[in-house]
């Protein structure tokens, strides 16, 4: 044993030599530092670069797990099971502090993602097609994570567009120490940035360009963000700053130009099932890619969801939103019933292939369902309840095609958009923000199973935002913490 481990030191001894002898060695970039100057050299390097870009969205911090978890379960969609993983409590118990991990996860791996977007949108390549193309994509890709960032991180818009938003990094600094832009600025730059994605960009799903240095044809699908993508994606913003009008333009530009449209009733189950991605234009407007090869293995969304001994099945859906389901929408097809101490409990199958050897769930970012709820809403608030309805009933018919249509007005219509965009977006990581951009309070937040408690959270509740992470606290003298964070 003594001679193995001399023979070992000195191993460590001779390579510790030959190394010293390069001074290059103790000169490493960091690895995920910013290229030297020419690095992009080639169309091939950047849609190389892209990739690298959308993985980043594949994160455990972003839209792998936490992001989508946070959604539903801080708001009344989900709850966590007795007897679960231990993982995402501070969702359940609204107890974040500076210290623990999922804010800082997210901070800086959405950094991390506009840092790699600003390497392609900065690079210096001569404009061709798939230049522009890259950096349309990366232009969106940056407003998502920016968008990403001040709704977890800053006073939602509605409430106070002049309150600390978070820093905008549109270039690359590692000695930066960026102060938050306030929240107005934030949204003026997710706005133009996706401006000039849409600009930028030329593909629509199902149409492809080559990559000229390899000859490589990149085929654009519901992994990458299309032209009435960032469109959709823009909609989205200016719904969550209740500005109606502009989110009317964006949405109505989508319905009317994508050629996308609803999934139909009796293709809705196999649609959750196929894991692959799409270019028929239907219902996926962007998703995060998840495939056999890459993917987060068991921490991936879906284990969080499907039952042992396939995942933790940690998130059960509270009675109340599988009440809000009528016995013909198919929308209980995705919902299994099972039994916990004789009551019966209900389980989200949206993602269920996490066993699959050949492919995994992708990650929903952005459905056309939501674009045509969008709009449905922003008419609804620009007193055309005609046209709110008719939106409204598209999506709600197509679900159940026993329901006759909501005939509602007023303050009861505008309620039922909202519900219908529970049932609809449910599981995707979306309801949590319908009560932030309202500023309502969340009455039937559960914190425990059998008999359910409700935990309501007021619009009071400091933990409604992440705080921002104590390590860039640490380093950063400009930036300052949200309010009742120590």
């Amino acid at each position: 044993m003594k001679t193995t481990i001399k023979i070992f030191i000195l191993s460590v001894i001779i390579a510790a030599s030959i190394t010293s002898c390069k001074k290059d060695f103790f000169k490493l970039p960091p690895y995920n530092g910013s290229p030297a100057n020419g690095t992009i050299s080639s169309d091939a390097d950047m849609n190389v670069l892209a990739n690298g870009m959308y993985a980043g969205l594949r994160s455990v911090n972003l839209y792998g797990r936490a992001l989508p978890v946070k959604g539903d379960l801080a708001a009344d969609n989900v709850y966590l099971k007795t007897g679960n993983s231990g993982r995402h409590l501070v969702f359940r118990d609204f107890n974040e502090t500076t210290a623990n991990g999922e804010a800082a996860g997210a901070w800086n791996d959405a950094y991390a993602t506009i840092k790699d977007a600003n390497q392609i949108i900065n690079s210096t390549l001569t404009s061709t097609p798939v230049v522009d193309e890259l950096k349309g994509e990366a232009y969106a890709v940056r407003a998502l994570m920016h968008f990403e960032l001040v709704r977890n991180f800053a006073t939602p818009y509605t409430v106070d567009q002049n309150a600390a938003g978070i820093p905008i990094v549109t270039s690359y600094n590692q000695s930066a120490l960026p102060a938050r832009n306030t929240v107005k600025e934030v949204y003026t730059q997710i706005i133009s940035d996706l401006n000039q994605a849409f600009s930028m960009i030329s593909l629509n799903q199902g149409q492809s360009i080559t990559i000229k240095t390899t000859n490589y044809t990149r085929e654009m699908n519901s992994e990458f963000i299309s032209k009435y993508a960032a469109k959709g994606l823009l909609a989205k913003v200016y719904l969550t700053m209740g500005d109606w009008q502009n989110a009317k333009a964006a949405a109505t530009d989508v319905i009317s130009n994508s050629g996308f449209s609803l999934v139909t009733a009796g293709n809705y189950t196999s649609f959750w099932a196929n894991p692959a991605a799409r270019t028929d234009k239907v219902e996926t407007l962007f998703e995060v890619s998840s495939d056999a090869a890459s993917n987060l293995s068991s921490d991936q969304l879906s284990a969080f969801y499907q039952q042992p001994p396939i995942g933790y099945g940690d998130l059960w859906i509270t009675n109340d939103l599988y009440s809000q389901y009528s016995a013909t929408d198919v929308r209980r097809n995705v919902i299994l019933l099972g039994n916990s101490g004789g009551n019966t409990v209900y389980f989200n199958n949206k993602y269920s292939n996490t066993a699959n050897p050949a492919d995994k769930d992708d990650i929903k970012v952005l459905r056309y369902a939501d674009v045509v709820l969008i709009l449905a809403e922003a008419n609804a608030n620009l007193s055309d309840e005609t046209n709110a309805k008719i939106y409204l009933n598209a999506v709600a018919e197509s679900r159940d095609p026993s329901f006759a249509g909501y005939s509602s007005t007023g303050a009861q219509l505008k309620s039922d958009i909202i519900n219908e965009r529970r049932k609809e977006l449910a599981f995707e990581g979306d309801r949590y923000w319908d009560f932030m951009r309202l500023n309502l309070p969340i009455t039937n937040h559960i914190k425990t199973q059998n008999p359910y408690v409700a935990f309501p959270i007021p619009i009071t509740e400091i933990h409604r935002l992440f705080p921002i992470p104590q390590s860039e606290m640490d380093v950063n003298p400009n930036i300052t913490q949200n309010a009742g964070y120590n």
